[in-house]
């Protein structure tokens, strides 16, 4: 597959995806550079901005096998991951798949069930894999997980470990809409009845699993030049060093920007990373990496300006 064949297929994902969802244009591009870069996404917006939605649409789109899970504070690692269960007929143990044999993982409202039960996704996430009695069992190739929290509510929900957060490749605040687009939601959604799937308003696969394995492989065609390695190094030791954070990125954050930019770089048709790129995807890479020191806390320094003073200040190639 070439770089324009790519192009044109994230065109026709978009064209689809758009069926259902009204506007989160740049959600949806950032969902796909996620998805070219093999990476995870955490969704955080409020209720009721279409989080669940554009994950379903997003798969449908992609012809993935999709699932499900809500996450509650009475969730077991079990849920998740499945179980081996004894057959009396054969007297062996057989595999019950859990929800997250799938290609497309929904994670709902991650953050309601406590971590032992989150940390059922850690190896999951890294390595497409799951360690079940002792015996490892493969994860599709195209395994993602699209996760999403409520940000306003703090009863009942649990802090994501570090080394979870740091393994999702970007943490995505989803906006309410404005005004013209949440006129168009209500004129298409509002004289409708029951519970609407992206198949019923038009949204169809416009690939599979194959055509995306080639799609990623794609990737291998972008050029990182050294000066932008050098760069992307740069800005990720820049975290480490800076008074206001107690907690930096770490190297796996660099191979994800630099993953990352080569995503973005092949979906604008482009066969090598500019800067741009480097310094566009800087803060849903890191803002969910990085903790402030207390006292920046206490002075209610925002997290994302800190990030963007940081690309700001970081020499870039030229």
């Amino acid at each position: 597959m070439t770089l324009d064949d790519v192009r044109s297929l994230a065109g026709a994902i978009r064209s689809e995806i758009a069926k259902a969802i009204v506007g989160q244009e740049d959600m949806v591009d950032m969902l796909l550079t996620a998805l070219l870069a093999e990476g995870h996404v955490l969704l955080e917006g409020p209720p009721g901005t279409a989080k669940t939605f554009l994950a379903q649409s997003f798969a449908t789109a992609l012809g993935l096998d999709f699932g499900r899970i809500q996450f509650t504070p009475d969730l077991l690692p079990g849920d998740i991951l499945g179980s081996n269960l004894f057959n009396f007929q054969t007297s062996q143990f057989t595999l019950t798949r859990g929800p997250i044999f799938c290609d497309l993982l929904l994670g709902d409202e991650i953050n309601r069930t406590p971590p032992k039960t989150q940390a059922a996704l850690l190896e999951a996430m890294q390595e497409r894999r799951v360690t079940l009695d002792g015996e490892t069992h493969q994860l599709p190739e195209r395994f993602m997980v699209v996760a999403t929290q409520n940000p306003i509510e703090n009863q009942g929900v649990y802090p994501l470990p570090e080394a979870q957060l740091d393994r999702f490749l970007f943490k995505l605040l989803v906006p309410y809409p404005a005004e013209d687009e949440e006129a168009r939601i209500v004129a298409t959604y509002g004289q409708r009845s029951g519970p609407q799937r992206p198949a019923d308003l038009g949204v169809t696969a416009v690939t599979n699993a194959a055509g995306l394995v080639a799609a990623s492989g794609a990737l291998g065609q972008v050029t990182v030049a050294e000066d932008i390695t050098r760069y992307v190094v740069r800005l990720i030791r820049a975290t480490r060093d800076h008074a206001e954070l107690t907690v930096g990125a770490s190297p796996r954050a660099a191979v994800l920007l630099a993953g990352a930019a080569r995503a973005r770089a092949a979906l604008e048709g482009r066969a090598y990373v500019i800067p741009d790129d480097v310094k566009a995807l800087a803060v849903p890479v890191l803002r969910h990496r990085l903790t402030l020191s207390p006292a920046a806390e206490i002075e209610g320094r925002d997290m994302e300006v800190l990030v963007a003073e940081l690309v700001e200040s970081t020499e870039a190639p030229r």
